[in-house]
């Protein structure tokens, strides 16, 4: 597995080793034993598995507060999308950044997105799938969202026209309005 750091601490690309012969290829996409003893002990407990039919789907910026607050580790198995996360733990020097990483089926990429950050991608091509895990389960009463396009954090989605979105990520409350329920060395 090689790893690369982003420009916000604890958001990373993991990218599996391939194991190619005339068939195709195989590889380990997560090993909790192995992922453990290079810094990363988390225990994931949900899987998730979204298609978006039309290129420009757009889902979030998401984000889960305590107690269930989650770490995800993203990749994209068909498509093609832009992944986002979104720095939101108060005290961290890259507070409101973002970083955005192409995932696709060939690059085999996956983002780590921390607990802390906001969570959302664009999709680059018509019927694709995200399969994300999670560390922590679903609870509607801890989810929460920010605009996408909010001005502050000036995400470039790379977008050639309006993207296709739920009601609740066309109303979601702009990052002004957003009061972070994350700090930094929060673990929970």
């Amino acid at each position: 597995m090689q790893i690369d750091r982003t420009a916000i601490d604890g958001v990373v690309v993991f990218r599996p080793v391939r194991f190619a012969d005339d068939r195709g290829w195989f590889a380990e996409t997560w090993n909790a034993g192995r992922m453990a003893a290079l810094g990363y002990p988390i225990d994931f407990v949900q899987d998730n598995h979204s298609l978006s039919v039309q290129t420009g789907t757009l889902r979030g910026l998401h984000y889960q507060r305590a107690p269930h607050a989650q770490d995800k580790l993203v990749r994209c198995t068909a498509g093609a999308i832009l992944d986002v996360a979104v720095d939101v733990r108060r005290g961290s020097p890259t507070y409101g950044k973002w970083v955005g990483v192409d995932l696709t089926p060939d690059n085999g990429k996956q983002l780590l997105v921390p607990k802390g950050c906001l969570h959302g991608f664009v999709t680059r091509a018509p019927m694709t799938e995200v399969q994300y895990k999670c560390s922590d389960v679903y609870a509607r009463d801890c989810d929460g969202a920010v605009r996408w396009n909010d001005p502050v954090l000036a995400i470039d989605w790379a977008l050639d026209g309006p993207p296709i979105l739920s009601d609740k990520d066309a109303e979601a409350p702009l990052f002004s309005d957003f009061v972070s329920p994350f700090s930094v060395g929060d673990h929970s």
